[in-house]
């Protein structure tokens, strides 16, 4: 009867391991490209500091924040606290990292200082969806 546990255990970790297969990583060939594709236009647009650009590459309410559920709002709130000097010229720098979220969407994310920047493969294609605190 020792063996019934056993089995329980070797079934649960066999369901955690595809999670971590998920990690951080190389992105499909096709999936990177599209990827690429978005963060040059959304780098440019951070270059010119264009709020407005930005806004459209946005999912919009902003993080399900009705505050900031349209493209002027983003530019009035987020735009200006999110997008500093420092963090605009990191965006331009940083390279993005890879992962598969718990959605199974593609995610690349960018860490800068304290802030964490996510954009997320969407059926509109990528988008900046979150930001986060780098804890």
């Amino acid at each position: 009867m020792r063996i019934l546990p056993g089995i329980a255990v070797a079934a649960a970790l066999l369901q955690v391991v595809p999670v971590f297969a998920q990690a951080p990583g190389k992105a499909p060939p096709a999936v990177q490209k599209e990827f690429d594709g978005f963060i040059a236009k959304f780098r440019t647009a951070l270059k010119a500091n264009d709020a407005a650009t930005v806004a459209t590459m946005t999912r919009l309410p902003f993080m399900a924040d009705d505050s900031i559920r349209d493209a002027a709002q983003f530019r009035a709130k987020a735009y200006p606290r999110d997008f500093t000097a420092k963090n605009r010229a990191c965006l331009q720098r940083t390279k993005p990292v890879h992962a598969v979220d718990g959605n199974k969407n593609d995610v690349y994310s960018v860490i800068c200082g304290e802030s964490i920047f996510t954009f997320t493969r969407t059926p509109a294609g990528f988008l900046f969806t979150d930001l986060d605190t780098n804890d």
